[in-house]
């Protein structure tokens, strides 16, 4: 099993992900946890995915708004990895260089289980695409808030301020495989996920990934 506190030490910053489908609540803690480190250091960023440099945010409004439909799977595999590529080099490595603590809304597993487990694009392609953008650097911990979809969906239209609905918009059988994708792969690399019952108070839920936190990197959180 990887060590993954050695990891962290190796790339100096910590490097932290959440997943999980729509309205599961990963924006919010994402948040809460910026919050809580912010209040005892002062190199910690909050990015999300995709977004998080100025062309990242463009692909993203391409990605996020309009029809279900506008893309074939290779295109959007493909659109999202570009802006993964950008938001890697111009921001997320920097700051892991530096030292920092970098909190991501979303990563590489988003593609994994959108496109390639639920689209079918083929998962090689994928991880090689990846592989070349970030030299096999995967995050330190991440975060899966498993949620019934029905009940995400529900959550995300009813708080949905702008346009960025398109994956909302896919059918609920589209979502129930989102889900049991993510569960799968959480499952598959046990060593850095944790999965949370994204039906728990905000509040429970911060608790419970700030005693893993501390838990999982002592040295540190001491």
């Amino acid at each position: 099993m990887q060590d993954y506190t050695s990891l962290a030490q190796e790339h100096h910053g910590l490097f932290i992900t959440f997943e999980g489908g729509e309205g599961c609540g990963k924006s919010l803690q994402s948040r809460m946890l910026f919050d809580w480190i912010a209040s005892f250091k002062d190199a910690v960023i909050l990015t999300r995915e995709p977004g998080g440099t100025n062309l990242s945010e463009n692909i993203r409004n391409w990605l996020l708004v309009g029809n279900i439909n506008s893309w074939d799977p290779i295109t959007e595999a493909l659109l999202f990895l570009a802006a993964r590529s950008d938001h890697w080099f111009k921001k997320i490595l920097p700051a892991l260089k530096a030292g920092s603590f970098v909190i991501c809304d979303r990563f590489q597993d988003s593609s994994v289980v959108y496109q390639g487990m639920c689209k079918g694009v083929p998962l090689d392609i994928l991880d090689k695409i990846y592989l070349k953008i970030t030299g096999g650097r995967y995050p330190d911990r991440t975060y899966l808030l498993d949620i019934p979809p029905e009940v995400g969906i529900k959550r995300s239209i009813s708080r949905r301020n702008n346009n960025e609905t398109r994956f909302e918009n896919m059918d609920i059988e589209f979502h129930k495989k989102v889900r049991s994708s993510f569960l799968k792969l959480a499952r598959h690399h046990s060593g850095r996920y944790l999965i949370l019952d994204g039906n728990l108070s905000p509040d429970e839920i911060h608790k419970k990934i700030k005693e893993d936190l501390i838990q999982q990197f002592r040295n540190i959180f001491s």
